[in-house]
């Protein structure tokens, strides 16, 4: 997470939450399938999105 969700909807909040970002500069990792590159989308603008190695 890049940015604070902090200002934003509650339904972008929400994915945030979702997706285990509590925290600036928090790092998670998870699979690649459709739901979770829909919440990506979703809230692209507070994370930033690498590929895992």
């Amino acid at each position: 997470m890049i940015k604070s969700p902090i200002g934003y909807n509650q339904r972008q909040k929400r994915t945030v939450e979702a997706l285990g970002l509590r925290k600036i500069n928090q790092t998670v990792v998870y699979p690649d399938n459709p739901a979770v590159r829909g919440m990506v989308r979703a809230v692209a603008h507070l994370i930033k999105i690498e590929k895992a190695e």
